[in-house]
């Protein structure tokens, strides 16, 4: 693999699996103390104190598919979407997270910074019941939120139109958005648009 290829790969990686990983690590989330206690995750009931529109229009892209493959380990596989501010700067992404061989479904939301964690981030397909995420990490410009996925609600994914998605900011106004769903089920059941593979020396 040339020098240009690995740094793409290593790149990919981190950004896809970091915050999956932590999920495994909540010592590690806790030291943040962006993970709520399991009274905590019921709070995503906690009302907010009214609603506010986005500052700014999120524009979102196309559903996609990634695989990453390293000597010794189960392919792992990441279906995404993500949208930006008009100003191109990241504000959302929403990752699917699937390892072969494993039933167990990883889903993570990547939002700005400045959110009451409490709240978490709530997760409605089309007219449906609310899917409450708890948040579990917040690094300088993003905070996670990330849990084992119910097979229930990702059927409902793939059978929906429209996501959406709502959080609760600092001043405890719940902001939403909508992300499109026709493309979900159809991507992530289909061939991967690349798939990254390394080897490493022993």
């Amino acid at each position: 693999m040339s020098s240009s290829h690995t740094r793409q790969y290593r790149s990919l990686l981190v950004s896809s699996f970091a915050a999956a990983m932590l999920l495994l690590s909540p010592s590690a989330a806790r030291a943040q103390q962006a993970t709520p206690s399991a009274s905590d995750k019921a709070s995503s009931e906690i009302a907010s104190r009214g609603q506010r529109s986005l500052v700014r229009q999120i524009k979102y892209g196309d559903w996609q598919k990634f695989c990453f493959k390293t000597t010794g380990t189960n392919q792992v596989c990441r279906t995404t979407i993500s949208g930006n501010f008009d100003t191109g700067q990241s504000a959302i992404r929403v990752d699917l997270i699937e390892r072969e061989g494993e039933d167990k479904i990883r889903l993570q939301i990547f939002v700005p910074v400045g959110m009451y964690l409490k709240a978490g981030v709530k997760l409605t397909v089309d007219q449906g019941k609310p899917y409450p995420i708890p948040y579990v990490w917040c690094l300088t410009n993003t905070c996670i939120a990330a849990d084992v996925a119910d097979a229930v609600f990702i059927r409902d994914m793939e059978r929906g139109q429209k996501l959406q998605m709502e959080v609760v900011d600092s001043s405890v106004q719940s902001v939403s958005t909508t992300l499109p769903l026709d493309q979900f089920a159809s991507v992530r059941r289909g061939a991967p648009a690349k798939t990254f593979a390394q080897e490493i020396d022993e």
